[in-house]
């Protein structure tokens, strides 16, 4: 793990954990698995307060712990702490397929780690009555949300590792009138399912979203139809091939006509011959013919589909930091394998000069590689040697991966740097967007609250004579908004942290 990523996992853990969970993962950031006594050692941290921190840490997946000859051992994932970044990213997809009391559970599911079905439930149905959506709580419909849940396999047993065995997704008998009871403020009402904890399954939440970057590609480099042929595709591989296989096996073409005959694209449905020709025949190479016997048989290429997404990417990349020329240049390379200095200034159609000044540029910055050749036979005068460019894909993808955490942690600094900054006029608003719900709740009319948010009142509890000026108002919008660029930015750059990671995984 670099450094810059350490830094970054780091920050993630105490914006969203705090100070002491923060101080015990550095601790095993900087010296992988330690018992629990060198770690108090080193952070200086009372023992229940270790204990408290670790806790929350295994809790949500973060640290494991293993058996060894002086007791247990601590170790970070840091991987699982990356993914609290995408957290946002699978509680809109669930919310988008399963509608938004799944999106409620989801988030239950991921702020506890995990957690009984039934003390979701009861969260939700808590959340949704305090919440100003316009849904109604149900325990039977959450139930069934749950279920829906499980069954696209978006939650599993917590068991399921220490049993060494296929996950588990069976359901427990929940009994609604012991929830509904504990809701109304029953403790002693048994649910059922005590004990059987469920926690988020992140590989298939991550499965989901690079089939998504898998249609979507297709759907911008050909159409709509072109992107529901390769999300049947891709649905047909599941049936045959593991999820996570470099290639799948031959799907024949008569079921992808089934599968696409059960689509509302009837334009799909008269030329699927005719999209799949294109989805082959594309530069892309996202498909391919295997066979011919029934028709044809065609195999999902995972691996070179991230790989060309790859190349995409950082040709982008290079063409936002350096300029079109140099993009040409990188791609020119790309093609060639191996080429000489000379043969990019003819090749590329820049101006000499300004052609050797981007390679150089390109090679100093590390997204082309030198190899330094000499003609056999002849002696080793440095008249006799001359220099190839080339590029190593995996050491760009991982050059941009870097850059992808400093990216994030800047953000995540930054944002902290302008919540810090501002953090009275804040609390300011803060406490008026409180008095006017409290008001409300109250039963006061629109004009009641305008007379309060305009007038200082004479109130034990009421104190608004320093209401916020318009130069105030002001720098809080743009602090807000400056804010809110940072959360998009930051989820922009986690897309291509992800796609990059998924070509990694595949190579």
């Amino acid at each position: 793990m670099s450094v810059m990523c350490r830094k970054l996992c780091s920050s993630i853990l105490f914006e969203h954990f705090g100070q002491i969970v923060q101080c015990v993962a550095e601790d095993l950031f900087k010296h992988g698995a330690r018992p629990l006594e060198l770690i108090r050692y080193a952070t200086q941290l009372p023992l229940t307060k270790v204990k408290e921190a670790l806790c929350v840490l295994i809790k949500h997946g973060f640290v494991r712990y293993s058996q060894a000859e002086k007791g247990l051992e601590f170790s970070l994932i840091y991987e699982n702490v990356l993914l609290v970044l995408r957290y946002p990213k699978y509680m809109f997809f669930v919310k988008t397929m399963c509608g938004d009391e799944s999106e409620m559970i989801l988030e239950e599911v991921l702020m506890n780690g995990y957690i009984t079905a039934s003390e979701v439930i009861t969260k939700a149905y808590k959340k949704i009555e305090q919440s100003p959506s316009g849904l109604q709580p149900s325990v039977p419909v959450l139930k069934e949300k749950f279920e829906l849940l499980v069954k696209n396999q978006f939650l599993i047993h917590t068991v399921e590792e220490r049993r060494n065995e296929k996950p588990d997704f069976i359901l427990p008998n929940l009994n609604l009138t012991a929830i509904i009871k504990k809701i109304e403020g029953d403790n002693n009402s048994d649910p059922g399912d005590s004990k059987i904890y469920w926690k988020v399954n992140f590989d298939r939440l991550i499965q989901d979203l690079r089939d998504q970057i898998i249609v979507s590609a297709i759907r911008r480099r050909l159409d709509e139809n072109a992107g529901e042929l390769m999300r049947q595709l891709i649905f047909l591989m599941y049936l045959r091939t593991a999820s996570w296989a470099h290639t799948s096996n031959p799907i024949p073409l008569t079921e992808i006509k089934e599968a696409v005959k059960k689509t509302n694209y009837p334009l799909l449905t008269h030329h699927v011959d005719q999209y799949l020709h294109l989805i082959e025949e594309d530069s892309s190479q996202f498909l391919k013919r295997v066979g011919d016997s029934g028709g044809g048989q065609f195999s999902v290429n995972m691996k070179e589909a991230f790989e060309q997404l790859a190349w995409a990417t950082l040709e982008n990349i290079v063409m936002e930091r350096f300029g079109s020329k140099a993009a040409r240049i990188f791609r020119l390379v790309r093609d060639k394998k191996y080429i000489e200095q000379e043969q990019i200034q003819q090749l590329a159609m820049i101006p000499a000069k300004e052609a050797k000044h981007l390679t150089y540029t390109l090679l100093q910055e590390n997204y082309i590689q030198m190899q330094e050749m000499k003609k056999s036979g002849v002696s080793a005068a440095p008249i006799k040697t001359f220099f190839l460019f080339h590029i190593d894909l995996n050491v760009v993808v991982y050059m941009e991966v870097e850059h992808c955490y400093h990216a994030l942690y800047n953000i995540m600094q930054r944002r902290e740097y302008e919540v810090n900054s501002n953090k009275r006029m804040i609390d300011k608003q803060l406490r008026m967007q409180t008095l006017t719900t409290n008001l409300k709740e109250h039963g006061a009319t629109e004009e009641q609250l305008a007379e309060v948010l305009t007038k200082p009142l004479q109130s034990n509890y009421l104190q608004i004579a320093d209401m916020m000026t318009p130069s105030e108002k002001q720098q809080l919008d743009k602090v807000q908004n400056t804010i809110k660029k940072l959360g998009i930015t930051e989820l922009q750059i986690d897309d291509t942290l992800f796609l990059l990671t998924m070509y990694l995984r595949y190579h």
